[in-house]
């Protein structure tokens, strides 16, 4: 052991002490932080779910793995980096002792290829995943980037990291070869053995590789312990924990269902609510459970979310990557004044701390974040245009790799804005009377709810106080009963059922809307009115049935995914069925069956709350291959899919920034060629219909491109037209009469 190997041994031993005390420090204070959220007790268990999940996600990468390219070099650098440290331990050892190894592991061969294969890994896997940020950078005029808004000098020195830790874990390996210390077979040593060939036989050498090693190590710890709002660090921590501790204890991600409004880590009960001591939403950052704080801690601002988000790609302000690491920033600046004791009412004073110098030894940047509003257009976190530019499509929830769950907490601030702040678009507000009011958002009158079964051929059975044998209750919807392009759709599926011998029947004025603009909106009180209204009403209709016997089918996809994932929660527990998934089974089951083929080109455009938030995809495709139509995908489909622009009650609001995100989508519909444009839910017909005449009057469409549900193009395949009657040999033509 020579002066070389005290000095710099002495050097890592004393810096890594610093660096790992630092380091434990900060967890434990990251501990703190995050508990001063909300209690949430629904994350609970049960564990063996949870469990399995976790270990899925991390181990296989499955959601990594929905960018191919990303995935795989990620998944290499992850285990670089936790087998990885075995090799960075090691060269505590290295440094000083440069013959050193892991007792019996190093002379063996699996082993041996084991670091081989992880040092080579991490130095592939980081260079690769820099070259997509480069790719990707938003330096690049020709594209929207996602990394746009993220800290590149953050994500510049991690990559240098890796890069280094990499290189150290070979370099070290080789100057080991170099010296034949261990000897192992060449196929344990592929890479190092050659390079050591290469190098000096130098002990040195050795210890300046080890040196190196854990000198990028010792300077990781130290800046990242003091960055707590690192999420490109921090997230090879806190990941594990949030993927845990995600919303659905299945390993679904958080959609379909809202996450329900709670106080105090309990289900707030409206009609017993004190807005004195219970939260309504989230109006200040701490009002956020434990697991949103968790959430914000664990962003990598990898951007996959701002990729796909309809608002950010049509010019509008929302990112959902910026919205959390604006709360991430928010929460850790405030968070030494709320550690202690530092609280504010509603009208902004002071009431957690007191005395003649109650700020005393609290940071002033964190007394001045403290005075901030969460939501506000004048100093606030998030602008308010950011906040209702949502359209709660789920994108972001679906793309993110760590499972942050971004609608349920843009939907709590909404809440808080609705109900405590009265704060929301005012063409919200008429909205929100029609429902009140009339129970649907359109204003209607409840006995116009029966006006589409007008001129048809058959009777529409209306529920009259008993169901008999019938199979179905047909849920209209206010779309479905009120807009007339809806109210096509309405009828193709009645007819349908009619002419396959599905009983049904319809409640008519019964019906009222089961509330989703509203929840969207953050008006709960709205929402639980409207829902325990109907949920009362269904229990009625299908009082006696038994779970699997009360069978609903909806038209609408906002419909069906209230129904069957929101209503359970107010006691409305339904067999809910989506249209296109009914019809398909009916085809399917020869019930009906398509005579005359659609012989045209069509593209399907994916409902949000059908697709990506219930996972219906195929019945409405495959529906579109039963009627002979040539299906032509769009780039952004499946899982992928562009929203219409309705959802998150964006339909009953202007859009005034950017590009409309239903001509967006029109443009993309269009340039697959098709002749017609299907959906499978009436407020995506309605935008898209909205976007495609814009779209003709300028020119820029056929004016023979049309927006059609599957049903309708499944009702035209069914029914044969008549054949035209011959004409008789000498008998005068029309135009001669």
């Amino acid at each position: 052991m020579g002066a070389l190997q005290l000095t710099l041994g002495g050097i890592s031993v004393v810096l890594g002490l610093v660096a790992w005390g630092m380091f434990a420090a900060t967890i434990a204070r990251f501990v703190r932080v995050i508990r001063l959220g909300q209690p949430d007790s629904t994350r609970n268990g049960p564990f063996m779910p949870r469990m399995k999940t976790l270990i899925k996600e991390f181990a296989a990468h499955t959601r990594m793995n929905r960018k191919r390219s990303v995935g795989p070099a990620h998944w290499l650098v992850m285990w670089g980096f936790l087998l990885g440290s075995l090799a960075l331990f090691e060269a505590y050892g290295e440094v000083f002792v440069p013959t050193w190894g892991w007792p019996y592991l190093d002379d063996f061969p699996p082993f041996q290829l084991l670091m081989e294969l992880l040092g080579l890994g991490t130095i592939v896997g980081v260079l690769v995943l820099m070259a997509i940020r480069q790719r990707n950078h938003p330096r690049r005029a020709d594209r929207q980037s996602r990394f746009a808004g993220s800290n590149f000098k953050w994500a510049y020195f991690v990559e240098a990291v890796v890069l280094i830790e990499g290189i150290g874990i070979i370099g070290v390996r080789a100057a080991k070869s170099a010296l034949n210390t261990h000897e192992g077979p060449m196929w344990a040593s592929f890479v190092s053995n050659p390079i050591g060939q290469l190098l000096p036989a130098s002990p040195n050498l050795v210890t300046i590789f080890a040196f190196v090693k854990l000198m990028s190590a010792t300077v990781w710890l130290i800046v990242v312990a003091r960055t707590m709002t690192m999420g490109i660090a921090w997230h090879r921590f806190s990941a594990f924990f949030n993927i845990y501790f995600k919303r659905e204890d299945d390993g679904g991600v958080a959609l379909g269902a809202l996450k329900p409004m709670m106080s105090g880590g309990k289900v707030l009960d409206l009609e017993e609510a004190d807005p004195d001591e219970d939260t309504f939403g989230v109006g200040k950052i701490e009002d956020f459970s434990w697991k949103g704080w968790l959430d914000f801690s664990t962003c990598t601002e990898c951007g996959r979310c701002q990729e796909q988000c309809p608002a950010w790609n049509t010019g509008k302000p929302l990112s959902p990557k910026l919205v959390i690491t604006q709360l991430r920033d928010h929460a850790y600046a405030k968070a030494p004044y709320l550690l202690a004791g530092g609280k504010r009412d509603m009208a902004g004073d002071e009431i957690g701390l007191s005395g003649d110098n109650m700020y005393a030894g609290i940071d002033v940047l964190a007394i001045a974040e403290s005075q901030k509003a969460l939501i506000g257009d004048d100093g606030g976190v998030i602008d308010p245009d950011v906040l209702w530019s949502c359209t709660s499509c789920g994108a972001c929830v679906e793309q993110c790799p760590v499972d942050i769950e971004h609608v349920d907490h843009i939907v709590d601030m909404r809440r808080y804005q609705v109900m405590i702040e009265s704060s929301f678009p005012s063409e919200l507000n008429g909205m929100f009377k029609n429902l009140e009011n009339k129970g649907n958002p359109w204003g209607q009158n409840a006995k116009d709810r029966l006006a589409w079964t007008e001129n048809l051929d058959f009777e529409v059975p209306v529920f009259d106080g008993d169901l008999g044998d019938t199979e179905y209750l047909f849920w209209v919807g206010c779309a479905g009963a009120f807009e007339d392009r809806a109210k096509k759709t309405t009828r193709a599926v009645a007819e349908l059922l009619h002419m396959a011998g599905v009983k049904y029947t319809v409640l008519g004025s019964e019906e009222s809307c089961t509330g989703d603009p509203a929840r969207r909106a953050g008006n709960e009180f709205l929402f639980q009115m409207l829902a325990q209204q109907n949920v009362e009403i269904l229990n009625s209709v299908f009082e006696g049935r038994e779970r699997k016997a009360r069978k609903v089918v909806v038209t609408c996809a906002h419909c069906f995914n209230t129904l069957a994932n929101e209503y359970p929660e107010l006691g409305g527990q339904f067999d809910v069925v989506h249209h296109t998934q009914l019809l398909n089974r009916l085809v399917r089951e020869k019930q009906l069956v398509p005579v005359a083929p659609v012989a045209e080109d069509v593209t399907y455009h994916d409902p949000c709350y059908l697709g990506r938030h219930n996972k219906v995809y195929e019945a409405p495709r495959e529906l579109v291959g039963a009627t002979g139509a040539r299906l032509r995908e769009m780039p952004r489909h499946g899982d992928k899919s562009m929203c219409c622009g309705a959802g998150g009650a964006r339909m009953w609001m202007e859009e005034k920034i950017g590009k409309r995100i239903n001509i967006e989508r029109v443009d993309e519909a269009l340039g697959t060629a098709p002749s017609k444009i299907a959906t499978g839910c009436p407020f995506c017909k309605v935008m898209l219909n909205d976007g495609l005449t814009a779209r003709q009057s300028d020119g820029s469409a056929s004016e023979k491109v049309e927006i059609v549900d599957v049903a309708q193009m499944l009702l035209e395949a069914v029914k044969r037209k008549p054949e035209p009657k011959p004409i008789a040999l000498g008998a005068p033509s029309l135009a001669e009469e």
